[in-house]
């Protein structure tokens, strides 16, 4: 907020949203910010529990390869819904095989194997969002 207040040339901001009041004034070189709830405050208290769960680790082989994703984009196991998927837990892959689609900005791009191998797992679910270097499959050479 300060640099958009510098870029604009604004001394003060006033932002107020349900519940909750945001003045900001430019001092000098500094901008001095002051928060206050828009609501009164009441006596009674609320406890909040909040549980957290131990991330998931994924175990890889010693042999495996990561194949991870070239782009950002949307991932696709299979050419369309009703096909079946490019390859499953187990498959055996030679290099060049597809082994699923990432739709980037309306483009299918296929993934393809990197060498010859076995699936050993599938890091990813269908129609999820991937970023780039994320992995996608775990192949172990054969």
């Amino acid at each position: 907020m300060a640099m958009l207040m510098n870029s604009a040339g604004l001394s003060d901001i006033e932002l107020k949203i349900p519940g909750m009041e945001i003045k900001l004034k430019k001092q000098g070189a500094f901008v001095q910010m002051t928060s206050t709830p828009a609501v009164e405050e009441t006596k009674d208290q609320v406890q909040i529990h909040i549980e957290s769960k131990p991330e998931e680790k994924v175990t890889k082989s010693l042999n495996g390869k990561e194949v991870k994703s070239p782009i950002v984009g949307t991932f696709y196991s299979s050419p369309s819904p009703d096909s079946p998927a490019y390859v499953k837990v187990g498959d055996t892959v030679k290099k060049g095989d597809v082994l699923c689609i990432i739709e980037a900005m309306k483009m299918m791009n296929e993934i393809e194997a990197e060498l010859d191998g076995k699936i050993v797992e599938i890091l990813v679910a269908n129609e999820s969002a991937v970023e780039f270097g994320q992995p996608l499959f775990l192949i172990e050479g054969v």
